[in-house]
């Protein structure tokens, strides 16, 4: 995709709250089992109130990551990239971004853009899979667009490569006169 088929604003994919709420059902439970075994003068377990907290802030990070997924928008525009979150809000124009990080993983790349003043990170479109089966899908699915956008945009080039990580920076200006 060239520039002109990208301009707008682009969101993540939505995943399903089935894992959400599980884990919303499991602090509950702990919760009430624990006040269960208090108020019948029963002998509480040191592990059943740090169960209960663990359930309870697991519960509070995925419904964060949730909330904080379904803000997720990526803006292009002629002079720069534009990323919010809800709880992040960065604008960079394409010489302003000075390092891409981008990283293998089991569910779409993971990309880091990096300016002076501002950064952001996203995710490529990855698939859940069951047996075979997509069970989900989550990032953006013009990623790879984006992210190719983003490193032609800012003329950046390839400076490292390790492992899963590939590693991308503004050219030297004396680099730039060879």
């Amino acid at each position: 995709m060239d520039m002109e088929n990208l301009v707008g604003e682009h969101r993540s994919e939505l995943t399903t709250r089935r894992g959400e709420l599980f884990a919303w059902l499991s602090a509950l439970l702990a919760l009430a089992g624990w006040l269960i075994l208090d108020l019948t003068g029963r002998r509480v377990l040191p592990g059943v109130p740090f169960l209960t907290v663990f359930l309870w802030l697991a519960a509070l990070t995925i419904s964060l990551g949730n909330w904080m997924d379904r803000r997720s928008r990526i803006r292009i525009q002629p002079g720069g990239i534009v990323f919010d979150n809800g709880l992040r809000h960065a604008e960079l124009g394409w010489g302003e971004i000075s390092q891409v990080q981008v990283f293998d993983s089991q569910w779409g790349r993971k990309v880091r853009v990096l300016g002076q003043k501002a950064h952001f990170d996203f995710r490529t479109l990855g698939e859940v899979k069951v047996q075979g089966e997509v069970k989900g899908r989550l990032g953006f699915a013009d990623g790879e667009a984006i992210l190719g956008l983003i490193l032609e945009q800012g003329k950046l080039i390839e400076v490292e490569h390790t492992g899963n990580g590939y590693y991308y920076a503004r050219q030297r200006e004396e680099d730039e006169h060879r």
